[in-house]
């Protein structure tokens, strides 16, 4: 079981193209930063991208190869960046939005193809989803039934496509809902009418993400034995372990807004079970092993379509309550330099605990400084991020309040079909993270890369933390103070209540005996 006796991955890429769907997402841009710089010899990277908000492709382009993580190829490697082509195209257009030249060149060039490109909203509504996910891939899949070339098509998933399961092995499972008529239904009701259904269509699904990545699934499966296909599931996809950058971070989904509305202090509570296993893979493993499933999908042809789940769960589990404990160490170690509030609160496993905390450390000092703000002229923000955030942590409580248990043994066989190079250069073995340092680099990521904080702020970040922490204390003793008096002066208040009524009842059982005692005399 090892792949010695095929090329290694940077000999297979050697001349072969490839097209990305979603290069400019998260995942993606990882994706081609790391084929150019451990495949120096392949071939051209072409990446499907439409105009955005009036910037053309060929911008969109240029301000994806300027971003930071291409730092070292501009540095060393330049006239590698040239390999990268844009394409004009939409995954939800008909043929892809492509020209018939653009077709043409995909069609006579292409060997693997990644599809990454999705809507990763989990509340967007179905038909958006639908069109994105469901219909978008069966698009990609007709294109590359026409290239002759084609020897790896990788289609990601996510490993919490099947979430209504606990356990959740490396296979398609069957949908209750038929992709194709799901299809035809977003095509035939209107929105209004969509909208009202969609809450019986998901069923036991949290979110329309969820259930149309599974639903992408089928269509795949519908191509075994057609088309050579594998499909990546990763978990909760998170900053760069070491490439191209430690920490390296350019999003807030999951875990990372989280951690940086705590950052700030506008986060003090969050419906989390502790003991539930917070799945986290670092981007660059994922995008380690995808390369290495292309390369396996093409260089060993399997007869079916393999699956992967790229997790971390069951090899090296993180509880959240220790993600909880040691990001928390590490936010006060690395502060940020504008902080709304001390950075504090904890999950709660009770949903009770945790609404009544909402209301009384975020929604109640929100609406305070709101108010100072309308009064001294200044524009109120603090309820909208509240808002905000707490949408955020209601959408992602679902998998935050659940253990599910991902089985794996593609995946880690996958590391034994490699060659040893291969091994460190496209590693992605999850039983080496050491989850304490690998935190800190993604709090560090967080405060660098998403707060655009550099480390010379550190110093005026860490007294204006001191500043708050004195801050804090102070209003938590005024606070005790309050309410201690105001106990105080309730029970002054009932103390004498009571006397009184004491005092009363005596007087009136004592005008009562007088009385009795005259009426016996006479």
């Amino acid at each position: 079981m090892d792949g010695q006796h095929y090329p290694r991955i940077s000999e297979y890429y050697r001349n072969k193209c490839v097209l990305i769907t979603g290069a400019t997402g998260f995942i993606g841009k990882v994706l081609v930063e790391k084929l150019l710089r451990s495949c120096p010899d392949i071939g051209t990277i072409y990446l499907l991208m439409r105009p955005k908000r009036g910037q053309q492709v060929q911008a969109r382009l240029t301000d994806l190869l300027n971003t930071k993580i291409f730092d070292w190829l501009r540095k060393n490697s330049k006239q590698s960046l040239n390999k990268v082509v844009a394409i004009n195209g939409d995954i939800t257009s008909a043929e892809l939005g492509l020209s018939p030249t653009d077709r043409q060149t995909l069609k006579e060039n292409v060997s693997i193809v990644f599809h990454s490109a999705a809507t990763v909203k989990f509340d967007e509504p179905l038909n958006l989803s639908v069109n994105m996910n469901v219909c978008g891939t069966m698009k990609l899949i007709e294109l590359c039934e026409t290239m002759p070339k084609l020897e790896a098509m990788v289609h990601v998933s996510t490993a919490y496509c099947n979430c209504d399961r606990e356990v959740i092995n490396e296979t398609v499972y069957p949908s209750p809902i038929d992709a194709h008529k799901i299809m035809t239904a977003v095509q035939v009701l209107d929105e209004e009418m969509l909208d009202m259904v969609t809450p019986q269509i998901l069923s036991s699904r949290p979110n329309t993400y969820t259930f149309t990545k599974s639903l992408a699934e089928q269509i795949v499966y519908e191509q075994t034995g057609k088309l050579p296909i594998a499909i990546f599931r990763p978990s909760i996809v998170t900053a760069a372990l070491k490439e191209p950058m430690a920490g390296w971070i350019d999003n807030l989904n999951g875990p990372t807004g989280m951690l940086a509305a705590a950052c700030k202090g506008v986060m003090r509570t969050m419906l989390c079970h502790g003991s539930c296993t917070a799945d986290l893979i670092p981007v660059d493993l994922a995008i380690n092993c995808m390369i290495a499933v292309s390369w396996y999908t093409a260089t060993h042809r399997p007869h079916n379509i393999l699956v992967y789940n790229c997790t971390t769960g069951r090899q090296n589990p993180l509880k959240w309550k220790d993600f909880e404990s040691i990001t928390y160490q590490h936010l006060l170690t690395y502060p940020s330099k504008d902080l709304y509030w001390y950075p504090g609160g904890s999950f709660k496993n009770s949903r009770f605990l945790n609404n009544l905390d909402i209301i009384l450390y975020q929604k109640l000092p929100a609406y305070i400084i709101d108010s100072i703000a309308w009064l001294t002229g200044r524009k109120p923000i603090m309820l909208r991020i509240q808002d905000k955030i707490i949408r955020a942590m209601r959408i992602i409580e679902f998998f935050t309040t659940r253990e599910f248990l991902f089985t794996n043994e593609n995946t880690m066989e996958l590391i034994d079909f490699l060659h040893d190079e291969d091994r460190i250069e496209f590693d992605f073995d999850v039983r080496k993270i050491n989850w304490v340092t690998y935190l800190e680099a993604y709090v560090v990521g967080l405060r660098n890369f998403i707060l655009k904080e550099d480390a010379t702020s550190l110093p005026e970040a860490r007294a204006n933390l001191r500043r708050m922490y004195i801050l804090h204390r102070s209003t938590q003793l005024l606070f005790l103070f309050i309410t201690c008096w105001l106990v105080m002066f309730r029970m002054k208040t009932v103390r004498k209540l009571t006397f009184q009524s004491v005092s009363l009842l005596f007087q009136t059982a004592s005008s009562v005996f007088r009385k009795y005692i005259v009426t016996s005399e006479t």
